[in-house]
């Protein structure tokens, strides 16, 4: 290995420069971005861009969590907190949007936490968001198979060794591929949603031969809310809260949208749009689907306490199954096992060019710096589908319930990313008011961010500090569920911690040209 400075290093191997966290901030993202426009390819553009934003926004977790969300909480409750929720979801995703317009690099709120707050909390971060997605890769295969069996329980290992090698495919080969692969899932996913949205309207007002009208009846039998582990309004209430670990689920996956700005065409400019348009979807896609599905399906139906693991339960084919339509659930189906796809897609690449930033700054073997000539950080990609192969274990557990497995685990890494995306942003803020810089001249803004981070952030750390609360209700205690839903606090305390210690890092002072350097771009 050939030193070239005190702070870069090549690695002879892989071609690709190093960096010691320990230098200063402004020489750390100098010296990151000089390698990222060397060796990966700036191949998404705005259209893919768009998708991927709606992709992230529509996930596996609509599909399949909002059942369990819909039996707890009841129609309302479901409707109730995904609403909140979605709100949270608006809230980070402006917030990374305003960040990521001044700072488009690969690995996004990871880079972003390490100039803006403390080096060991990009390295914290940054491994929870590696061991988060890593482990939404086999989620999404067990999600996958629990659509499979929809259609037949035979030969389920192959079609997991399928799903496994189809996601491995996409992510080993030229990032424009997967940026279409990614549109065209997406933009069945919207026809799916509108879809859906049409046929329940027609279903609940009477339009299928033989089926009356519906209207609101199961608002009215078996209630708005349902009670949940206790009774009268406590019990209502912990109904509506006990949605917000599916809603978590559901929404994962949307701040992937920044995590390859150094593959995108015009990042400063595409992202903020990407990020813009998500209120829209959020309120209009998600509201309407939730809504339609508790006109549709009564929070009593047997098919959503399903938890054998043997049977897709997908409140949308449970729908057009009552209402005795036989040819749409298997197209709802199909579609829904795009979107697995889709996620486990999505997932691959955040992680991947993640662990890729980490390694960059060695705070992850070297090995990882490997790409191909196309840019594809191939040894990455090659570690997140070994991963993978956890999905394997639907074949003794049942998919369905390794799926709540993984959706508890990742739903507490998706509030911890969550959760320094926002802190990124109010850091971001308060330093522009201390140097006396005006919000307004950066790259892209909106007056009422500052509040919403907040706001977000306080919901973030209510979420993931609850996320478990049945286990501590007298008589349910599960020590699964309580490690699921724990697990990643600990974690990603002594990463920070450890880090901290190990290189004695400290909370960054402001460096105001660091500031006005991006503003004149």
């Amino acid at each position: 290995m050939a030193s070239t400075s005190g702070a870069m290093d090549v690695d002879v191997e892989s071609k690709a420069p190093s960096v010691d966290i320990a230098s200063t901030p402004e020489n750390v993202t100098r010296i990151v971005e000089e390698n990222e426009d060397k060796d990966l390819s700036r191949s998404l553009n705005q259209r893919h861009i768009q998708m991927i934003a709606l992709a992230g926004a529509i996930g596996t977790g609509l599909f399949l969590s909002l059942g369990g969300a819909l039996q707890n909480g009841g129609p309302l409750g479901a409707l109730l907190g995904y609403a909140y929720m979605g709100g949270v979801v608006c809230a980070v995703q402006f917030a990374l949007g305003e960040v990521s317009a001044l700072f488009p690099v690969t690995g996004s709120y990871v880079r972003h936490a390490e100039f803006l707050v403390d080096p060991a909390l990009g390295f914290a971060v940054g491994w929870n968001v590696v061991y988060g997605t890593y482990l939404s890769v086999p989620s999404e295969i067990s999600a996958a198979m629990v659509l499979i069996q929809f259609w037949t329980d035979k030969y389920p290992a192959l079609w997991i060794t399928l799903f496994i090698v189809l996601t491995f495919l996409v992510g080993i080969i030229f990032v424009g591929i997967f940026g279409e692969v990614e549109f065209f899932f997406a933009l069945l996913k919207i026809f799916l949603v509108i879809g859906i949205v049409i046929m329940g309207l027609v279903i609940d007002l009477g339009g299928v031969s033989g089926q009356e009208r519906i209207g609101f009846r199961y608002w009215n039998n078996p209630g708005p809310l349902v009670e949940y582990l206790a009774l009268g309004s406590w019990g209502k209430f912990l109904g509506f809260w006990a949605v917000m670990t599916n809603a978590v689920y559901s929404f994962a996956g949307v701040e992937s949208v920044s995590v390859a700005a150094a593959e995108t065409q015009n990042p400063r400019q595409n992202i903020p749009k990407a990020c813009n348009r998500v209120f829209a979807r959020v309120s209009i896609l998600y509201l309407l689907s939730v809504l339609i599905v508790g006109m549709l399906v009564p929070s009593n139906d047997p098919s959503l306490n399903d938890y054998s693991g043997t049977a897709a339960t997908s409140p949308f084919v449970v729908a057009a199954t009552r209402a005795g339509i036989k040819v749409v659930p298997s197209i709802i189906n199909s579609v829904v096992l795009t979107s697995a796809l889709s996620a486990s897609n999505q997932s691959l690449l955040s992680g991947t060019r993640i662990l890729y930033g980490l390694a960059l700054k060695k705070q992850a073997p070297k090995i990882f710096l490997r790409t191909t000539k196309y840019g594809i950080p191939y040894v990455c990609v090659i570690l997140q589908t070994l991963v993978a192969s956890l999905a394997f274990m639907s074949l003794s557990n049942g998919a369905l319930t390794v799926f709540n497995w993984l959706l508890r685990l990742t739903a507490a890494g998706t509030l911890v990313t969550w959760s320094v995306i926002l802190i990124n942003h109010i850091r971001l803020h308060k330093a522009l008011q201390k140097q006396g810089i005006s919000r307004h001249e950066l790259p892209w803004h909106h007056w009422w961010t500052v509040y919403a981070s907040w706001i977000g952030l306080v919901s973030c750390l209510l979420f993931l500090f609850t996320g478990g609360f049945s286990v501590f209700v007298k008589g349910h205690w599960d020590t699964a569920t309580f490690i699921s839903s724990y697990l990643d606090i600990p974690i990603v305390i002594a990463a920070y911690g450890g880090w901290k210690i190990f290189k004695k890092t400290k909370i960054l002072p402001w460096r105001k040209f660091l500031f006005e350097k991006r503003l004149m771009r």
